[in-house]
């Protein structure tokens, strides 16, 4: 009887005293390493998937502005010949077409500048860049109103601007 009391009043002492002190010392190693990793990683990840975006627009105006030159070209040749009466009805309607398909694809190109300075505008790991992004979108609006009015060569010229802008923004980014 006297060993069981002895063991149990040992088991007393001991139990109280290792219990807490390891809780604690898990607890604040884990509060500790997990939260600042996450931030951090949180906001790599963010750069990493708006730098990705800013590239993938890089990419499609760079595209876009190489096409639009051709078609732009055209164009101009069909409305010179319209202007002679030199153009058959079919160029004509053609030309029609190719100028609403432009004017659809600006429009879109818009779309996607704004899509993308709403990301970076509502993601916290990308606000510094947003303002250097600001305007991307209105500048593709320029070229959308250039095209409007005819100006198609104008309006690729306002695309180049545009992506100089994003090359700005994505070399900040690196």
């Amino acid at each position: 009887m006297n060993r069981i009391v002895i063991m149990a009043f040992a088991c007393l002492l001991i139990l109280p005293v290792t219990s807490p002190a390891q809780t604690r010392s898990r607890t604040t190693r884990r509060g500790t390493q997990s939260a600042k990793p996450s931030a951090q990683q949180a906001s790599a990840e963010a750069k990493t998937t708006g730098a990705t975006k800013v590239a993938d627009q890089i990419k499609n105006l760079t595209r876009f502005v190489y096409l639009l030159g051709g078609v732009a070209k055209g164009i101009e040749q069909v409305d010179e010949a319209a202007r002679k009466n030199e153009a058959s009805p079919t160029a004509l309607q053609q030309n029609e077409q190719n100028k609403a398909t432009v004017k659809t694809s600006l429009r879109n190109v818009r779309e996607g500048l704004d899509q993308l300075e709403i990301y970076f505008r509502g993601t916290p790991g990308l606000l510094d860049y947003y303002l250097k992004l600001a305007g991307s979108a209105s500048g593709a609006a320029t070229a959308e109103d250039q095209a409007a009015s005819g100006h198609f060569d104008q309006a690729g010229r306002s695309l180049l601007e545009v992506v100089n802008r994003l090359t700005d923004v994505l070399l900040e980014m690196r």
